[in-house]
């Protein structure tokens, strides 16, 4: 039953992310096969970028680690409750077994240590990432509940394992003693004056706790920052495997000067009707989905933050607060559009309502906050198709800019002088040597 529920939970939380992610415009990351699954390998799986700060990306990976290889006990958890058996894989691999117990249990306790260690950083130490202004409220609660909620469980398999060899060593049949587990074995003195019954209760009481547990963490990471635990792997899958420094250009744009220009590329297309495609982004839906897949992926770590030298210097702008605010105004259509709503007709949209312009135009366009991601994120294109729309569609960049784009337009450089004249500066200092 407790299979069931989870199940469909999950089912409807999948569904929902799914449908939300598909509000954005289709595009295709399928080339170089090779190096995306490498890069997969490396990024998501290996977690290469994350070692960039060795400390916590240390007390990570113990976490990952535990939750990769705990699962395997999670499983026999499962096996042992729709069979009604006690340890289902100890007839299987015999002495092995204690060995693999021992390396659960390590592993549970390293998990436990990280945890409090990252409890620390957030409230006690108070990290500066960790404590920005889009982290009040539920980011913040979220964060914290993860880690609580996982010392908790760890504490659960600790005290199920050693109220399990209490029950072993008094010899009440269905339990098996497994020679030495270092980790639970310190914890035998605190129930050591209890009942066989009273032992008994406990022991289930801890492992019902941990399998109904894992079944509400599986329900509640879809719904929090940690999601990224499997949207990692198609995030850096489709990541953009073109140099950094490359802008990626309107095709619309492209299209038109290239027909100005008496170029033809490929069959031109049919125009339909007098409809007119936008320029740059005002809403998710101008996005693209694989944008808005990141911002479900996003680990709200602040590493793209606390690189980004506008926000180093004061402004407005963060990165990570681009992300929670895309994935954010997402859900809020979603819903909408789930609950019979106007959906994207709501009055709001991702500029001015989420994101303010103020924000996009403090953007350098340095590429700090994609290079700094661990999962390959990359907030700045939805920066730059915001800041398009802005341009392109409403002319409200700044006045500045204005006349720079002027300058481009007529004089093909940011720069109010005649493109005869560029090289100048070039002959002066050749006469002068």
């Amino acid at each position: 039953m407790v299979l069931s529920i989870s199940g469909f939970l999950l089912y409807r939380r999948i569904r929902f992310v799914r449908q939300a992610i598909l509000l954005g415009k289709q595009e295709s990351r399928n080339d170089q096969p090779t190096t995306r699954w490498k890069t997969m390998a490396l990024v998501a799986l290996g977690q290469q970028k994350m070692f960039k700060r060795f400390v916590p990306a240390f007390f990570h990976l113990l976490i990952y680690v535990a939750f990769i290889v705990i699962n395997l006990e999670v499983l026999e958890f499962m096996i042992d409750g729709i069979t009604g058996s006690h340890r289902f894989f100890l007839p299987f691999i015999g002495g092995l077994y204690s060995v693999a117990i021992n390396v659960f249990e390590f592993l549970a306790f390293a998990t436990l240590l990280a945890c409090v260690a990252f409890l620390v950083r957030r409230n006690v130490t108070k990290v500066p990432r960790l404590t920005m202004p889009e982290l009040k409220g539920w980011p913040a609660l979220d964060a914290n509940l993860i880690l609580i909620i996982e010392i908790v469980l760890m504490v659960a398999i600790l005290t199920m394992n050693a109220t399990d060899q209490l029950l072993a060593g008094r010899g009440v049949s269905g339990y098996h003693e497994l020679g030495g587990l270092l980790f639970s074995k310190p914890l035998q003195p605190l129930f050591g004056g209890l009942s066989d019954t009273a032992l008994f209760l406990t022991e289930r009481i801890a492992w019902w706790f941990h399998i109904v547990g894992i079944m509400a963490f599986a329900v509640y990471v879809t719904y929090s920052k940690h999601l990224h635990i499997f949207l990692a792997f198609p995030t850096t899958w489709h990541s953009n495997l073109k140099p950094k420094g490359e802008i990626k250009n309107m095709e619309e744009v492209t299209r038109e000067v290239n027909l100005m220009l008496g170029i033809q590329t490929g069959t031109p297309e049919t125009p339909t009707g007098d409809v007119v495609g936008r320029f740059g982004a005002k809403d998710i839906n101008d996005l693209s989905w694989i944008n808005l897949m990141q911002s479900f992926a996003c680990t709200e770590c602040g590493r793209c933050t606390s690189e980004c030298p506008a926000n180093l210097t004061g402004k407005k702008l963060s990165p990570r607060k681009i992300m929670m605010d895309t994935r954010d105004r997402a859900e809020e259509v979603t819903r909408s559009l789930q609950s019979g709503g106007p959906g994207l007709d709501d009055g709001k949209s991702l500029l001015g309502n989420y994101i303010t312009k103020e924000e996009i135009n403090a953007c350098t366009t340095c590429n700090a906050c994609v290079e700094a991601c661990p999962v390959n994120i990359d907030p700045l294109s939805i920066i730059l198709e915001l800041r398009r729309y802005a341009a392109m569609e409403e002319s409200s960049s700044p006045a500045q800019w204005n006349a720079m784009f002027q300058n481009i337009e007529t004089s093909f450089s940011p720069w109010k002088f005649a493109p005869s004249d560029r090289f100048r500066w070039a002959d002066e200092l050749k006469n002068k040597s």
